[in-house]
C-alpha cells in the first residue's frame, strides 16, 4: 500500500491501473477510520480491482465556529485499518495541496442543501461538494463509496454527479451501529461516558419512528412528534432538527410516499450528532 501526500503522484498512480484495464474504487473519508468506513473499503473491495482511500481533513466544510482544529487524526491507525482492508492507496494531501494560493473556485447547489444539515451548516455542503468534485477528478473512480449515515450528503453527491456529468457511479452503503445502536461516527470519541449513553436516545427515537412508519403511518407530523416526544425525555439531549423528507430532492413532506428519509440531528452536550432511516412507502 502507497501512501501519496501529491495530486501528481496519485494521478500516475491510476492511469497506469487504467491503462492495464483495471478499475477503480475509491472511499472519501476525514480520516480516524472507524468499522463505518471499513464497511466502504470492504464493498468497494470486493467491487473493484483497486481501491483508493483519501483521508483529508477539508477546512472548506467546517464553519468558524464549528470543531475543524480539534477533529480527530491519527493517521497511524487509519493506514493500518486500511492495510488490512486491502486498500491500495492512500492519499493524504495538506490543505495547501488542495486548495492553491487565490483558490475561488466552488461547487454550490440549490435545493437540496438548504434544509437539513444546511440549515445550521449553510456552508458546509459547498464545502463538501468542492472537496468531492476535485477528489472525483484527480482519483478518476469507476466507482465511489459513501455512507447512508450522513444521507444527505450522499443524495447531494449523486444529484452533483448527474448534473455535472461525472462519470463516476455513487454507491450508498448502510449505517454500521455499535451493539447498542449507536451509529458509527468519528465524533463518537468526543462524548464522555454520561453523553455516550444519552446519545443512545438519537437510534431509540428513529426505532419508535420506524416502527410508526412500518405500522402503515403515513402522516409526517406523526412519525415527527413520535421522535420528538422520545429524544425530549434524555436531559442531555438538545434537538437540532427532526425532519421527514422526499429523500432524492431533500424536500420536506406531508405525507409519506416514494422514498422517504427520517432524519435528525441532536447536540449531546457539545456534539452534534446525526442518524437517520430511510423507507420507501
Amino acid at each position: 500500500m502507497k501512501i501519496y501526500g501529491e495530486i501528481s503522484k496519485v494521478r500516475e498512480t491510476v492511469k497506469n491501473w487504467k491503462r492495464k484495464g483495471l478499475t477503480v474504487g475509491f472511499v472519501p473519508t476525514m480520516g480516524y477510520l472507524h468499522e463505518g468506513h471499513k464497511s466502504l473499503i470492504d464493498t468497494a473491495r470486493k467491487e473493484n480491482d483497486r481501491v483508493v482511500v483519501s483521508i483529508f481533513v477539508n477546512p472548506m466544510q467546517f464553519g468558524p465556529s464549528e470543531d475543524f482544529a480539534s477533529y480527530p487524526r491519527d493517521l497511524e491507525k487509519d493506514a493500518k485499518l486500511c492495510e488490512d482492508a486491502g486498500v491500495d492507496l492512500i492519499f493524504h494531501p495538506e490543505a495547501d495541496e488542495m486548495y492553491a494560493d487565490g483558490f475561488c473556485s466552488y461547487v454550490d447547489m440549490n435545493g437540496l442543501t438548504t434544509e437539513l444539515c444546511g440549515k445550521s451548516r449553510p456552508i458546509h455542503f459547498r464545502g463538501v461538494q468542492t472537496v468531492v468534485l476535485k477528489l472525483f477528478h484527480i482519483v478518476t473512480p469507476d466507482r465511489a463509496y459513501f455512507g447512508q449515515k450522513d444521507a444527505q450528503q450522499l443524495a447531494v453527491i449523486k444529484r452533483m454527479v448527474r448534473d455535472l456529468n461525472v462519470d463516476t457511479e455513487i454507491i450508498g452503503c448502510p449505517i454500521i451501529r455499535e451493539e447498542d445502536g449507536l451509529a458509527k461516527s468519528s465524533r463518537n470519541t468526543y462524548l464522555s461516558q454520561e453523553e455516550r449513553q444519552a446519545a443512545l436516545i438519537l437510534s431509540r427515537s428513529l426505532k419508535i419512528g420506524k416502527e410508526l412508519v412500518d405500522s402503515g403511518e403515513t402522516n409526517a407530523a406523526a412519525v415527527k412528534a413520535a421522535i420528538t416526544a422520545e429524544l425530549e425525555t434524555e436531559p442531555l439531549a438538545k434537538i437540532d432538527y427532526v425532519e421527514v423528507v422526499e429523500f432524492n430532492t431533500i424536500t420536506p413532506v406531508d405525507t409519506l410516499t416514494g422514498s422517504v428519509l427520517v432524519a435528525i440531528a441532536v447536540y449531546i452536550g457539545k456534539t452534534r450528532l446525526i442518524d437517520n432511516f430511510i423507507a420507501t412507502v
